[in-house]
């Protein structure tokens, strides 16, 4: 069979389990592991990163495909027979850029992550029926761009309002087991896909040689954690807000989510200080809590409309971008986008880092890398109304490579007009606006 056919029938097969959790959106699914054969295994293995880290038994990709179906056939069988044995998550931690503190990462054996992918590809066509349209992270088909443009409409639309920019404290570490059985009951009832659930739940974590057992959260580093972590915000605030809170509202409103962020915009005060009081209460009887810090309620109606404060107390940051009212070319306020300070900071920082690095590198391949990393940064950062922060890390970037050009031994000192000269044979990538609002 050709992998091009085997991919259809894997794809005909997630169909028919869309269909039928859309034509029963209250239905208890009891039998879905029969899904999963050999051929359903071989595609999971295919959807797998190869070129992580191992894991705790140091498996690679390279001594895993050595026996590739026999492998596949035996964690398969294992798997239905209740057999398989989840295997601790390696936690490593790597430094958060610009701060002392570090960010854990899971990283899971190779089979562990096959065997998760496969049972996320029966999980992700039922809940994709569930979830609803305010959520956007690690979605299939949905992206941060979609998020920042319903985002940018909505406000638009609603002319701004009173913004709650909700963060939860250490969210995938606080999700709890029974709660999320409780949710998972209300749809997936496969004994032998929930058998494995509670697996990963409890399998543990591996750091430094010392193996924990935490009481909550998603099983890290696997490709499960996203559609565990959406199931639980979606019963805990996404129908929370739609079917509690929009009704009870004396005005507009609306909710976007992405993973663990969300933003809560109501057109009236009352409304958002009503819920921001109850929120804590709600998320609480979660085991979840909300950021003292990075929560906050924002005054985001038009600047003739405001009382006053700072620019940061008028606007807020979602997804790497700040969010603020100011005049379009007409003399019309809009709701206008620009690179968060933060992210601006990281990004010139990861910058001038290669350049350093790179710097002995013949300055036409110099200029090539940076050109490719120029690109790769308008492609997410490239929208309606951030082409002055586009052009300010142009001119930052030039300012880091002529600074490090002149650190090269042996190297007359390079002035900026002779830099400018430079620049005329090896041009840098211009700003370019990737994704516009105005686009059709």
């Amino acid at each position: 069979m050709t992998q091009t056919s085997s991919r259809e029938i894997i794809s005909t097969r997630q169909r028919k389990l869309a269909e039928l959790a859309r034509e029963a959106p209250d239905r208890v699914l009891t039998t879905l592991a029969h899904h999963m054969d050999l051929l359903w295994m071989e595609e999971a293995y295919r959807r797998t990163r190869k070129d992580g880290a191992a894991g705790v038994d140091g498996v690679t990709a390279h001594e895993y495909e050595a026996a590739l179906t026999a492998n596949l056939t035996d964690l398969l069988d294992r798997f239905k027979s209740g057999r398989y044995r989840a295997p601790p998550v390696r936690r490593v931690h790597i430094p958060k850029e610009g701060t002392t503190k570090t960010r854990p990462i899971g990283i899971p054996t190779l089979e562990d992550k096959v065997l998760q992918r496969a049972v996320l590809m029966v999980l992700e066509p039922i809940y994709e029926q569930d979830f609803l349209d305010c959520s956007y992270g690690f979605r299939p088909g949905r992206s941060a761009h979609q998020a920042l443009d319903a985002l940018w409409q909505g406000l638009t639309v609603q002319r701004g309002g009173w913004v709650i920019d909700l963060d939860i404290q250490a969210y995938f570490d606080s999700v709890s087991h029974t709660h999320l059985r409780a949710f998972l009951d209300r749809r997936v009832r496969d004994g032998v896909i929930r058998r494995v659930l509670g697996k990963w739940m409890n399998a543990g974590v591996l750091e430094q040689g010392v193996l924990e057992h935490p009481e909550g959260g998603v099983p890290q580093g696997g490709c499960i954690s996203p559609v565990l972590s959406n199931l639980y915000l979606h019963e805990v605030l996404d129908l929370w807000f739609e079917r509690e809170v929009k009704p009870r509202t004396g005005g507009r409103s609306f909710m976007l989510r992405f993973a663990d962020d969300a933003i809560l915009v109501f057109e009236r005060e009352d409304d958002a200080r009503r819920v921001l009081e109850v929120l804590p209460k709600r998320l609480e009887r979660f085991g979840l809590t909300l950021h003292p810090e990075k929560t906050r309620l924002v005054d985001f109606r038009r600047p003739d409309r405001q009382s006053g404060g700072t620019q940061r107390d008028r606007s807020f940051d979602v997804l790497g971008f700040t969010h603020y009212w100011g005049r379009s070319r007409k003399g019309r306020w809009v709701v206008t986008r620009k690179t968060a300070r933060s992210r601006f900071t990281r990004t010139l920082r990861r910058f001038n880092a290669w350049c350093r690095r790179h710097r002995h590198l013949p300055v036409a391949d110099q200029r090539s890398m940076l050109n490719r990393k120029l690109r790769g940064h308008d492609a997410y950062f490239g929208v309606t109304g951030n082409a002055l922060a586009l052009s300010r890390l142009r001119y930052e970037v030039q300012s880091r490579w002529r600074k490090w050009l002149n650190r090269r031994s042996g190297r007359a000192y390079m002035n900026w007009a002779q830099f400018k000269g430079l620049l005329q044979n090896h041009p840098l990538q211009p700003a370019r606006v990737v994704h516009s609002v105005y686009a059709t």
